[in-house]
């Protein structure tokens, strides 16, 4: 076998044409081999003998795509010092395109034995372990176009790859589960026709189950365990682990920009696989340990603000690379869209407190390729002063927790929640306005993957993780839910409507509210996971979204579509700015841009905001006064609109407020199952009462040309 010099850069396995050059960072290792390996078991080690900036490298001329390789790293084992090199153990590549196989978890995948933590163990691991995999680069990309959709027109529906696609029926069974679902017309339909303008994806990065999962018979279904940074997992490809998974993911993003839905990646840059101290060597921690890990004070142990078992070392520029080089690789190669960052709080901890100049943001920043896509942050972790929410620098969004919390509360009927409901329903402007950033650096959400599906949330008081094997002492115990008078499943006419009812009170506040809102898989058909909120390792029924059939008709999926085109079509409902609470110069309208009524229609004083048992109110978007222009610096004019929310235990009448419209039309009302469809309603007048059933919301709205009058201006205090 010839063997090159090659090159230091790009790190990885890249694929020319006629062969491969593999470069791989160490700073600990003594020697690094490079082990090619063959389909009867056995493999050809190459040493990389040279070595530049503690980089190791070679060329292999004839190396081809699908070629399986790993590491062999001889170098100190000295886990008190923070080293644990181990040439027994076969090592992925940590910039790995794809990756071949699964981990059975025999103890040769550890650097020691279990019957003494203590002794090292150099059993062979490569017969038990995954391979790294050469891949073709070249896909014919065609005239592919990222939709850059902007973020007033966003609206994200959070899925998982399987999850989605396991059950529907108008897939072929060879497909369900794959990328290749993802991209199948049924799919893309049904996307299109709800509304939806991008998709994040739960972990695709290749991860693990652990070994305390699969020996308990689960699996890590949700994917927060990631082993490669680079690679597609290989279990959502349809047909091979050998590189054909990167082809069928690049396939399923073609599809769906086509369909104008962008893909946005939940990426988990924050922890790897390899886990704590008593964890596999996988990768990472044989190739430099010290590099790659926060360790504690006393190096044999690893600094966990994840819950995972260990940190990635935010100030280690090799770390600060390979996020960066993997956040580009998957913006250039792989065409995404976006990314979703898992408890990003840990990513500014270059020490130890939370830094939000940290030198992560700094280089997201100033980065020509990633600083021009979609960025959201999980703004926490579960590190001391890991809650962020609101703190984030300027070109990020972030998972607005504090509205799912807010919002959820309004509808239990907690009390003293109508003043913050008012700053979340109108895009946070107390978290977000104070560092430059709009209404839409809020994502809002009710539910997502972690914690109670909508169905559940409005069915269980307590939740109901037994099948996770940990004794129901896993998931969030405070979920803000409340199960409408009954434990589960119930034959209660009464309990049923109300449940209904108020899944599309969740629904509608959630895409009339300012900022961009974020839906979850299968919600639109109140997908059911029993009262289990922590279904990380349910891979199963469980947790896989039940389509409806093909010519069945789904209510609920039909209110959220219409309430996304409500959203389209009206921005009243997503306002690039906030909101001033007084006239708006320039727009010919006396009126205040947004006004607050009682249910009695008069304007909201400080003492209403406080009163703590008040939960009802009317809220005024004035169509005639958005002071954001259009794309074309156009004067953007649209309907007007009163919410009426009664979050009350009983019906409550609202007066149509004086001043702000002679008439208008019934647009939404929760309280029917059909929840009246755009346009369909009856029409009221300025005065009259309309009745809003317990826990209801109604949706009011006026054509642009009418105007109120100079009674009506309010005395400018901002929500």
């Amino acid at each position: 076998m010839q063997v090159w010099p090659g090159r230091a850069y790009p790190l990885g396995a890249t694929y020319d044409g006629a062969g491969t050059n593999f470069a791989v960072f160490s700073e600990a290792a003594e020697r690094i081999e490079l082990c090619l390996l063959h389909d009867d078991g056995s493999e050809t080690a190459v040493e990389l003998r040279e070595s530049d900036a503690f980089v190791r490298h070679a060329y292999l001329p004839g190396v081809m795509p699908g070629q399986r390789y790993g590491f062999r790293v001889h170098g100190p084992y000295e886990p008190e010092k923070g080293h644990r090199c181990n040439s027994a153990k076969l090592l992925l590549d940590p910039y790995a395109r794809a990756m071949s196989g699964a981990i059975d978890w025999n103890e040769s995948v550890y650097g020691y034995h279990f019957d003494d933590p203590e002794r090292r163990n150099d059993l062979d691991s490569a017969p038990h372990t995954m391979a790294s995999v050469v891949v073709n680069p070249y896909f014919d990309w065609g005239d592919d176009r990222p939709p850059r959709t902007d973020y007033h027109q966003t609206v994200i529906y959070e899925a998982h790859v399987k999850g989605l696609t396991m059950l529907h029926p108008e897939l072929p069974e060879d497909l369900r589960g794959t990328y290749a679902a993802l991209g199948h017309p049924a799919i893309i339909e049904h996307l299109t026709r709800l509304g939806v303008t991008a998709l994040e994806l739960m972990p695709v990065h290749q991860f693990v189950t652990d070994h305390r999962l699969a020996d308990a018979g689960l699996a890590n279904y949700w994917g927060y365990n990631t082993i490669g940074f680079f690679a597609p997992h290989n279990a959502y490809a349809s047909w091979g682990d050998r590189g054909q998974q990167v082809l069928e993911f690049k396939q399923a993003v073609k599809a769906l920009h086509q369909a104008g839905i962008e893909v946005i990646l939940d990426v988990v840059y924050n922890h790897t696989a390899e886990g704590n101290h008593l964890g596999p060597t996988l990768s990472f921690r044989g190739l430099d340990n010290l590099s790659y890990y926060r360790l504690t004070d006393d190096p044999r142990y690893y600094m966990d603000t994840t819950g995972t078992g260990n940190s990635l070392l935010m100030r280690s520029p090799h770390v600060l690379q390979l996020i960066m080089d993997s956040l580009r690789y998957w913006v250039t190669e792989m065409h995404v869209d976006g990314f979703r960052f898992d408890l990003a709080a840990t990513l500014a901890r270059q020490f130890h407190e939370v830094d939000r100049l940290s030198s992560f943001f700094d280089l997201v920043q100033q980065d020509p390729v990633v600083s021009q896509v979609k960025l959201i942050a999980e703004p926490w972790d579960v590190g001391e002063g890991g809650y962020q929410v609101g703190n984030f620098p300027p070109l990020w969004t972030e998972w607005n927790g504090r509205y799912r919390d807010t919002v959820r509360d309004l509808w239990r009927g907690e009390p003293r929640t109508l003043a913050e409901f008012a700053s979340r329903l109108t895009g946070s402007s107390d978290l977000y306005q104070d560092d430059g950033r709009r209404p839409l650096a809020s994502i809002n959400f009710v539910t997502c993957h972690d914690g109670f599906t909508l169905h559940d949330l409005v069915s269980y008081n307590e939740k109901h993780n037994e099948a996770n094997g940990e004794g129901n002492r896993d998931g969030e115990s405070h979920n803000r839910s409340w199960n409408c008078g009954a434990e589960g499943d119930t034959d209660d006419a009464d309990i049923r409507a109300l449940r209904g009812r108020q899944m599309r009170n969740f629904i509608a506040t959630l895409l009339l509210s300012q900022g961009v809102p974020m839906l979850s898989h299968g919600d639109e058909f109140a997908r059911t996971q029993r009262g289990n909120n922590n279904a990380y390792c349910q891979d199963g029924e469980l947790s896989w979204v039940h389509w409806p059939e093909p010519d069945e008709k789904h209510p609920l999926c039909e209110f959220v579509q219409a309430m996304v085109g409500l959203r389209r079509e009206h921005p009243a409902f997503r306002r690039r700015r906030f909101f001033h609470g007084r006239p708006v110069e320039g727009t010919h309208d006396e009126l205040s841009d947004i006004a607050w009524f009682t249910p009695e229609g008069e304007e909201m004083t400080q003492r209403d905001w406080q009163e703590a048992q008040a939960r009802a109110l009317t809220v005024f978007l004035n169509g005639n006064a958005i002071s954001e222009p259009g794309e074309r610096g156009e004067r953007i004019c649209d309907d007007s609109f009163l919410l009426m929310f009664n979050a009350q235990s009983t019906p409550r009448a609202f007066v149509v407020p004086a001043d702000h419209g002679s008439q208008w039309q019934v647009v939404v009302d929760t309280a029917r199952e059909d929840a009246v469809p755009p346009g369909s309603g009856p029409t009221v007048k300025a005065g009259d009462r309309v009745t809003l059933v317990d826990r209801s919301l109604t949706v009011l709205q006026r054509p642009a040309g009418q105007r109120g009058t100079a009674a009506a201006r309010t005395d400018g205090r901002r929500r």
